[in-house]
């Protein structure tokens, strides 16, 4: 089988995708690739995905803005993804559409591979920062793994609490601060994930919380990854932390998007440390 895969999003830039799952392709041994479909907001989706049945296309990746929009298009949809309201990865399958999404199961992955205690510790103390879509997924995939002590920090009190509605089944307990409470509760938390674009390019030099009172051994979490260390976790490193870099998360959940689209999970270690030196400007 020849895997036609590919990614739609406006705009989609330099992006990694076509290089990691070219890479998966590669390494498990099967012929394929992957293309990038700009779709300008002036265009139609509903026509690019009805050329993607018409061409073969097995599978594709979504990106913004289109996470939400594409879900009218789709025969139908995973839990995961119908309870997230956005969705990442479509599987075509003889003319059907099936939608998922993998963003909060791909961080949680390339958070306990980068720390394995933290799979078998569901009682550690994290806290979220930021509550956009991001901070959804993710929050969602940490209560699915079972984890009971889930904290979220965020500018507006209203954005957090409609997340933290998303763990109303489980035994997760979840307290709201402000931005400038954890600041101060910072030394409570064993794990601190950044899930908003603060501190991206071209704003390195901004944190969105103070971290004087983090405490030595902590895990801080940023999924931004351009670049590459950004202000919190230089100022998290500093103080004792353990360092987790937001590329991972690319890469993970690109893993869980391929073993849907091929059945088949692809080693990613090596993939994340070439990734590092890609975005840290080596060849």
């Amino acid at each position: 089988m020849h895997y036609k895969l590919g990614l739609i999003g406006y705009p989609l830039g330099h992006s990694l995708s076509p290089w990691i799952h070219e890479t998966f392709l590669r390494d498990a041994g099967l012929s394929g690739s992957y293309e990038k479909y700009e779709i300008a907001p002036e265009d139609s989706l509903k026509a690019m995905i009805q050329k993607f049945i018409e061409t073969g296309i097995k599978g594709f990746n979504i990106t913004v803005p289109y996470k939400e929009t594409v879900i009218p298009y789709l025969d139908s949809i995973e839990d995961k993804a119908s309870k997230m309201g956005a969705v990442n990865t479509v599987l075509i399958h003889e003319g059907k559409l099936k939608g998922y999404n993998t963003d909060g199961a791909g961080y949680v992955r390339s958070l306990i591979t980068a720390f394995p205690e933290v799979e078998h510790d569901k009682d550690k103390r994290i806290l979220l920062l930021g509550a956009g879509g991001a901070a959804r997924g993710i929050y969602c995939a940490l209560t699915e793994a079972g984890y009971r002590f889930i904290d979220i920090a965020n500018r507006t009190l209203q954005s957090a609490e409609n997340i933290k509605q998303l763990a109303s089944e489980c035994t997760t307990t979840t307290n709201l601060l402000t931005l400038a409470e954890a600041g101060h509760k910072a030394s409570d938390y064993d794990v601190l994930i950044q899930t908003t674009s603060v501190g991206m390019e071209p704003n390195e030099d901004v944190s969105i919380i103070n971290l004087d009172r983090l405490k030595i051994g902590a895990i801080a979490s940023d999924i931004v990854y351009k670049p590459l260390d950004t202000k919190f976790l230089k100022d998290a490193k500093a103080l004792g932390a353990r360092i987790h870099h937001g590329h991972t998360m690319l890469l993970y959940q690109a893993q869980l998007a391929f073993e849907i689209w091929t059945g088949k999970r692809v080693p990613a270690n090596q993939l994340a440390l070439q990734m590092k030196k890609i975005l840290e400007g080596a060849s």
